[in-house]
């Protein structure tokens, strides 16, 4: 699929790289839309989307075949697929982690989120679930640091976090999600109202390489935040489905929020 813009006159001087990119990826969440939805959003935006994650467990209430056909769509327009960190969160509770990958490695994900939000999973657990990640040639393994309870969140400590954050990229992982949820309020990088604490942005990136991290961003004013500070090529998380062409201006400075910052540069 090829855009008009921003070649169209020469208006964005923003550099996008083209698919399979490694850096300014954008990852969107699908709540369990239909295979038509995912379809024509596809057709529409598919150019600007990298990954695709189906939230947390809302795939396992859904037909095998039709989770096939949604994985089938998203691998036509070269966008990595991956099932949300809780269902492995829910299979480790269980007992069965490494029974959950191969099943959903044969089912057709591409990429995998391993998460440790719900679930009390040690650090040595979750290195060894990274690491069985790639020898079943996931890719790209993504990690996830956080709680997902708002209390036990913000009990975490900052360096802790990023301890954990640098184990699992050194243990190889892809990238490391910073949690924020769906709502990116009160959680992770955000206060309760969804203002980012810019102090505990940039303590994470004096440690841990940007370009390694996708930050969840639920919200236009985060979006913008963070492109305005590490550039359109930042990674973006949590992205709703509506949201990807809106996202992908903002990068571009094809709107008002970010036209200034890049078209003047």
């Amino acid at each position: 699929m090829n855009s008009m813009c921003p070649q169209l006159f020469g208006l964005s001087p923003v550099i996008r790289g083209r698919k399979p990119r490694t850096s300014g990826l954008t990852s969107i969440i699908d709540r369990g839309i239909p295979v038509s939805e995912l379809r024509g959003l596809m057709e529409n935006a598919g150019e600007y989307i990298d990954l695709c994650k189906f939230g947390w467990c809302t795939w396992l209430l859904m037909p095998e075949r039709l989770v096939k056909s949604k994985i089938e769509v998203c691998e036509e327009f070269d966008v990595k697929v991956l099932p949300g960190g809780s269902s492995i969160e829910a299979a480790f509770i269980r007992g069965k982690a490494e029974e959950f990958l191969r099943f959903v490695k044969e089912l057709g994900f591409t990429s995998i989120e391993i998460s440790s939000g719900i679930a009390n999973i040690s650090i040595e657990e979750k290195l060894r679930l990274v690491r069985l990640a790639k020898d079943l040639d996931f890719c790209p393994v993504i990690t996830e640091v956080g709680r997902k309870d708002p209390k036990e969140d913000l009990a975490l400590p900052l360096n802790e976090r990023i301890r954990l954050m640098k184990l699992e990229l050194e243990a190889g992982a892809d990238y490391v999600v910073v949690e924020a949820r769906e709502s990116g309020k009160g959680i992770g990088p955000y206060n309760a109202k969804g203002d980012v604490k810019e102090s505990f942005v940039e303590a994470i990136v004096r440690d841990v390489p940007v370009e390694k991290i996708i930050w969840e961003a639920p919200l236009k004013s985060q979006q913008v935040w963070l492109i305005k500070r590490f550039g359109p090529n930042v990674n973006l998380g949590n992205v709703q489905v509506g949201d990807v062409i809106p996202l992908e201006t903002l990068r571009l400075g094809l709107r008002g929020d970010t036209m200034l910052k890049f078209l003047l540069s």
